[in-house]
Parts: C-alpha cells; structure tokens; sequence
C-alpha cells in the first residue's frame, strides 16, 4: 500500500533555514503545516501558520504536540542536535509516520567528514537511533551540502561582499555540492510527495556543483568590478578551527566545515553518492542568475 502524507509538523523553524522552509511549503505543496517551538522561544511566524508551542524537557508535552502528524520535520541546530532521540520517542508515541532529522549540509555519514567536523557524530547517531526504530516509524535524511544563496551573502562561502573580497581555500579549485535554501525546500515537498521511493534513505541534492574560482568569476562579471583575493590552506583552516573549539570558542566549528567543503579533498563533493535530483523532478537552476540575486540583495525565490 502506498504511504500517503498530509500534515507536516516543522521543529526549530526560526533559524536560518526555517523561514525558506516554511514559505516553500505555503506557496508550492498542499501540505498542512504546523510549527513546533518551545515554550520560551520568541520566534515569529506567519500568522496564517498554526503554532504549537511545548515543553522540550517533557516527553508528554511533545508528544500531544506531535498528534495527528504525518511527517515530522527537523531543522534544529546546535546543542539541540542531541536531543533528537527525545524529539524521534515522542513522535512515535504521537503516532508520527515519518521524521527527518536535522541534517541539510555536509555528508556526515562519510567517516572523513565527521574525523573533521566531530559535533556531525550527534547527526549520525540520530539517524542510527531511527535506524533502530525503522518498525516504528520512517525516516529520510537530506543532504544538501552548504547553503548557496545564504553561504554567498554571509560570507560562508568566502565571498565578503561589501569588501568584494574572495578567500579561495587551496586554490578555490575544488567543485563542492551546494544547494539554494529555496530548493531545500523544494526538495523535502518532493521527498514528502515520493514516500515510497525516499523512505528510510539518505538523499543528495544539488543546486550547483561548481569551486570558488567558478563563483568568483561570476561575481565579478555580474559586480563589473575585479576582486580582492585570499588564499588560505585548508589545514590551516581546519587547525584554526581546533583551536578555537579547545578554547569553547564554537566559531571554530564554522572553520571545520569551510575546510571539509571548500578544500582540495574533494569531501565537499557529493556527486559521487549520487544526486536525487532528477528522480524527484527537481528543475535546474541558473548559476548566473543565483549569483545576481544574492548581490541584488536577495536569497532566491524571495519576492
């Protein structure tokens, strides 16, 4: 029989990710939303969007919150990550079909990532742990690689806009797998709308599998101006990081994975896991025009 999705309950939706998410699944699924947050949590959300709000600590009040959902979608970060095995027992208690844990970046079941970047073990472990309940309920666990559109404007990626300066990471040869927070969205619709092809597996998608010397090119051709340009190794990169971690400065985390996904390991490049894009119908998407959007002042598929 097929498994058929209808309500989408959204957890941790006020960082980053969250608001692309959210307006992803208002204008392009039929999905019935709701957004789980803490108790405390000062997060806003659109009006027209029903908002629950629980006590984290307690197994119970996440439990209620969870009834009546299908689908279970984790966007939580940071020291949150390792309380997902608490968000999974209460989704299964809830009647939950499927959870998809907080992943949408680096390839954290590769042993070689997560020796780099250990806070992924936390993200590892929660897909183990729903592994060992596939009798109780589903999973899918996607793989996007870093932020495009949000990585290009904040400066993750290396591009400093107001400075137009370019820090190139061995070179800036390296292509690395990178998605538009817009397709993220789009792509957890299509994986909701696939049950039976994405059940219990991790999945990649892509915007764009292209180096740093590729964006940096564009940049300057769509800005008219030459850049500033940097380099940097990215063991240097990587031994920073360590440094500042053992001094409990968690910027440090930030270096880590910019050395894993920008670095001449090629770890940042996903293709070789074999990409979902054309399987779920994703559209392609237009580099240049990507580029144009963030330097305009806006992540793609904003109004």
């Amino acid at each position: 029989m097929s498994t058929e999705f209808k309500n989408v309950i959204i957890i941790g939706a006020g960082g980053n990710l969250g608001p692309s998410i959210i307006n992803a699944f208002l204008k392009h699924s039929s999905f019935n939303l709701t957004i789980l947050t803490r108790s405390e949590s000062k997060s806003t959300f659109p009006p027209s969007v029903k908002t629950i709000r629980a006590d984290y600590s307690s197994l119970d009040s996440l439990t209620s919150a969870f009834k009546g959902q299908d689908v279970a979608l984790s966007l939580v970060s940071g020291t949150a990550l390792v309380d997902q095995q608490k968000l999974i027992d209460a989704a299964i208690a809830g009647g939950v079909k499927r959870f998809l844990p907080s992943e949408y970046g680096s390839n954290t079941r590769d042993d070689r990532v997560r020796a780099v970047v250990p806070v992924f073990e936390a993200k590892k472990k929660t897909v183990e742990y729903l592994q060992s309940k596939e009798g109780e309920i589903e999973w899918s666990s996607l793989i996007t690689g870093p932020f495009f559109d949000w990585g290009l404007r904040v400066g993750f990626i290396g591009f400093h806009l107001p400075s137009k300066t370019a820090t190139l990471i061995d070179g800036g040869n390296s292509p690395f797998t990178s998605t538009t927070l817009h397709k993220i969205g789009l792509s957890l619709i299509k994986i909701l709308q696939n049950p039976d092809k994405t059940k219990n597996k991790y999945i990649y998608v892509s915007s764009f599998n292209r180096s740093q010397n590729d964006i940096l090119s564009v940049v300057q051709k769509v800005s008219g101006e030459d850049w500033n340009v940097k380099y940097v190794k990215s063991t240097d990169l990587i031994a920073q990081g360590r440094e500042k971690l053992g001094k409990h400065d968690f910027s440090g985390i930030a270096d880590l994975i910019r050395g894993v996904a920008f670095g001449e390991g090629g770890l940042g490049d996903q293709r070789n896991e074999g990409l979902w894009n054309d399987t779920l119908g994703l559209e392609r998407e237009d580099f240049e025009g990507a580029v144009r959007t963030v330097l305009g002042g806006k992540l793609v598929g904003e109004e």
